[in-house]
């Protein structure tokens, strides 16, 4: 797990420098450094996770007709390394996934990805065609920025790296702003910046050193392929589900440093650190969680009550209000680009504890996309229902009632989900999820921006997702949106930033790409179930967590951010956008959230964070 950069063209080896030193945390361990005459640089920071003695990088072949920049983990190099031999290449380092990425790439080409089972984000130069080559693992689990002026090429893992390099825009891309409070996060392959593009999740791009063209290849979409025979095998669905997620947890812990397991008591942390204690073969494990004061918050009794069943190494911290403020002075100047998504601190944190005993920890990211876990995927029949029988004049009067309930700040109220459910019952249902999720609904989204909103314009991702390829039924459509926005573009953002600040690498076990292929031939119906979210996941670790794991509601990772700014402890300044923005609205939708007549939590949320950001640019 590392830290990549590199560019063509105008630049020094002082701009290198500088831009590997912009994110030493995602490599305390070491750093190197390549380049020719001809203009072309390579940098790395490293975390040493897999044969911390080999690997170095920039990593060369003995040619010298290929140069690789690497950050991530390739859970398979085993396997691939021993086929590469039969092929008669030769390994410098003794179990380096590095080296096997080297010379993969010579032998396959473009179709090693094909080939790679775990996350990354790699670039590699090959003198052979005259040509750089970057890749993105299958849900972006890495990341990696890029930009283009002329003939100049420049990519690092992180933006502020990459503002590093003088020839990089940095002024605020405006579109991209009305995206960010669209959705609360800025979809792929858009950036904050002008001129200044992420490679989107299951991609790769091949940039012609002479021509100065590029090329966009999209080498993997996630697609339901359901395999109607399940229906009646559901016992032998689950044993498969179970078998493929202990495989994939045995070569997650496979590591030169310590390993541990975050445990929220929720289904899927609960499942993995229990299969983690039987891949380990009796070996203890530890595990690690944190609570709220906020009960509402705060999952500690199941965290606890499970560790102790499960006779784990157990650490724990109790979060006070301010620990978590605290926090915010020590992430939100780092997190390279804005996004509005509260759990971002209890994650930090969370990292922050985990980081002082262990290098490496695994997470439950994924099952909630990939087996229909969130509420949303409750409200879908409920919503269909609604929208048939209810015009929209009712619609706007229900909705206007439903303003007048009094506003709770706990976590998941009955007034929040109602009138959040409600926001997005007046749109198409392609573009529902979204709605659901963002910051503000469009109407207000537009009015901030005093623009009109082109709804087919905004959410496009989320309407290509809705009606992507094999996609038949609505709880597949919404899966198809969690899966490549959400989840690529909030939740593995916030973990590779929660992380990679305390330098700490985090694994995702639900995102094994043979555990996915099995889940995409999963019927809709085993996933969702008389309204029982991840029915066939329950009923596959039924055997290893007790019934009130596996019956609990799901319960958020988020911060009681709303109260903070009810009570002042956290606050805002609109003039900040003044120029980007109507100051006006800001200051109404502020004061109604003060004086309890709404509930704006995830709109003040994102401009404090907006406004965190925007303080490191000057």
């Amino acid at each position: 797990m590392c830290g990549i950069c590199g560019f063509t063209g105008g630049g020094d080896v002082h701009t290198l420098d500088a831009m590997m030193a912009a994110m030493v945390y995602r490599g305390p361990d070491g750093s190197g450094r390549w380049s020719n005459d001809k203009g072309i640089y390579f940098g790395h920071r490293r975390l040493s996770i897999v044969d911390p003695t080999g690997g170095q990088q920039p990593m060369v072949t003995d040619d010298g007709q290929l140069v690789l920049a690497f950050n991530g983990e390739i859970y398979n190099h085993v396997d691939l390394r021993r086929e590469l031999e039969g092929y008669g290449y030769r390994f410098n380092s003794s179990h380096a996934d590095t080296e096997v990425v080297l010379h993969g790439y010579h032998r396959w080409g473009a179709d090693l990805v094909q080939r790679l089972n775990g996350m990354w984000a790699f670039a590699i130069l090959d003198h052979r065609d005259g040509t750089l080559f970057l890749s993105r693992d299958r849900f972006g689990k890495k990341p990696l920025f890029f930009a283009q002026e002329r003939k100049n090429f420049i990519f690092s893992s992180e933006l502020a790296s990459l503002q590093k390099h003088p020839l990089v825009n940095s002024s605020l891309d405006r579109d991209a702003l009305f995206s960010y409070f669209a959705h609360g996060y800025i979809p792929a392959p858009k950036s904050i910046l002008t001129g200044v593009e992420k490679l989107p999740a299951g991609y790769n791009l091949t940039y012609d050193l002479t021509s100065g063209r590029t090329e966009l290849q999209r080498y993997w979409r996630y697609k339901p392929e359901p395999d109607l025979r399940w229906l009646t095998h559901e016992d032998e669905l689950a044993e498969a589900l179970a078998a493929e997620l202990l495989d994939s947890i045995r070569l997650r812990l496979i590591a030169d440093v310590p390993v541990g397991v975050f445990l929220s008591g929720g289904i899927d942390s609960s499942s993995i650190a229990a299969l983690a204690m039987n891949a380990e073969l009796g070996q203890n494990v530890e595990t690690y969680s944190i609570g709220f004061q906020d009960k509402s918050f705060d999952e500690s009794p199941y965290s606890n009550d499970m560790a102790r069943l499960l006779g784990s190494d157990h650490y724990f911290h109790q979060l006070t209000k301010r620990d978590c403020i605290d926090a915010l002075e020590r992430i939100y100047p780092l997190l390279d680009e804005p996004m509005a998504d509260s759990s971002l601190i209890p994650t930090f944190l969370l990292c922050e504890m985990a980081s002082e005993r262990v290098t490496v920890g695994l997470g439950g990211d994924g099952a909630d996309e990939l087996f229909a876990g969130y509420d949303p995927f409750k409200a879908l029949q409920p919503a269909n229902a609604y929208a048939r029988v209810v015009p929209q004049k009712l619609h706007q009067m229900i909705t206007s009632i439903t303003r007048s309930l009094p506003v709770s700040h706990r976590n998941m109220s009955l007034d929040f989900k109602l009138k959040r459910f409600l926001s997005g019952l007046g749109y198409d249902e392609r573009v529902r999820n979204a709605i659901w999720l963002s910051t503000l609904p469009p109407g207000h989204v537009s009015t901030l921006f005093a623009r009109a909103i082109d709804l087919e314009q905004t959410y496009d991702q989320a309407i290509s997702s809705w009606d992507a390829p094999g996609v038949e039924n609505d709880i597949d459509s919404t899966a198809q949106f969690y899966i490549e926005l959400y989840l690529q573009n909030n939740i593995l953002t916030k973990i590779d930033r929660a992380g990679m600040l305390n330098s700490l690498e985090v694994r995702a076990p639900f995102l094994d790409i043979n555990l996915v292929n099995l889940v995409r031939t999963i019927p809709s119906s085993l996933k969702l179930r008389r309204r029982v979210t991840k029915y066939i996941l329950r009923k596959a670790v039924s055997r290893i967590l007790p019934v009130e794991i596996l019956n609990r509601p799901k319960k958020g990772f988020g911060a009681p951010i709303g109260r903070w700014f009810k009570e002042s402890n956290l606050t805002i300044n609109p003039d900040v956008l003044e120029g980007f923005v109507d100051t006006n609205v800001t200051k109404r939708l502020h004061k109604e959230h003060l004086e309890g007549k709404a509930d704006w939590r995830n709109f003040l949320w994102a401009h404090f964070v907006l406004e965190k950001w925007l303080s490191t640019q000057n």
